[in-house]
């Protein structure tokens, strides 16, 4: 329920204006009034699950104390909130999927299409803050669990809430894949005909590319399944086979 579009935002801002207000009667400065229930907001954020949801929710609070006129700050400050924005929301990344929460039921049955042997290596690429990291670790408990994001913020909070994956800042496009047995990715669908570029060009037979909601268009894959809140996970073989001529195959069985 706490999801429930726009009972998330409405919140954040309501938290963001009490703390505004408690600073004030505090006697902070109006820079750190502006500052700290900004930064509250944009690291709530991810509570949104579209990129100009997450916007709304991380620039609400200093949009609608602009427009209140309630605060004597100066044209520079009103910056800094955008400049967090960009901080946990590069630019960079905005142009794959600037956090796109993978669900908790998503990932649950994914060990049941892509055995992995015990300690296989498995990378999260764009972990964001976490959520996909969570859902491998129930899939694959025995499995060495790695996260790249190229958020710095992101990446220290993903490191922090899961201590047991190998969390690093990088560029998912540049780091080799190779060394992986199931490289799992929540993107978009303008960034699937890359994904699957690098994929055939440094997946070893026999590993895995798992896509949540988004299909590789153009290749077979070894077998797809809905989850419980209706998303579709696709999941892919190495040497990444061509589409068979049947329309709506249905998934194939495991090795």
């Amino acid at each position: 329920m706490l999801r429930a579009w726009p009972l998330p935002a409405l919140l954040v801002w309501a938290a963001a204006w009490c703390a505004y207000l408690a600073l004030k009667a505090w006697d902070a400065s109006p820079l750190l009034a502006l500052v700290l229930p900004s930064l509250g907001g944009v690291g709530a954020s991810v509570l949104g699950n579209s990129g100009w949801r997450r916007l709304m929710i991380g620039a609400g609070f200093p949009l609608s104390l602009a427009v209140s006129g309630a605060a004597s700050i100066p044209a520079w400050a009103w910056l800094v909130p955008l400049g967090l924005l960009i901080l946990v929301y590069p630019l960079k990344a905005w142009r794959d999927a600037p956090i796109f929460p993978t669900p908790p039921d998503a990932l649950q049955a994914l060990a049941q299409h892509a055995p992995l042997s015990d300690g296989a290596r498995v990378l999260d690429a764009g972990c964001g803050a976490g959520h996909g990291l969570r859902g491998l670790r129930h899939a694959y408990p025995q499995a060495e669990l790695h996260g790249l994001e190229w958020s710095w913020p992101l990446r220290a909070w993903s490191a922090l809430v899961c201590p047991w994956a190998r969390v690093r800042q990088g560029d998912m496009w540049a780091t080799d894949w190779s060394g992986y047995a199931l490289v799992y990715l929540f993107q978009r669908p303008e960034s699937m005909p890359r994904a699957l570029a690098k994929a055939r060009a440094e997946l070893a037979a026999g590993t895995w590319l798992v896509s949540l909601e988004f299909e590789a268009l153009g290749v077979q894959a070894h077998a797809h399944y809905t989850t419980p809140s209706g998303r579709m996970v696709w999941i892919y073989r190495a040497p990444l086979s061509k589409v068979s001529n049947v329309p709506n195959a249905e998934p194939r069985p495991g090795p």
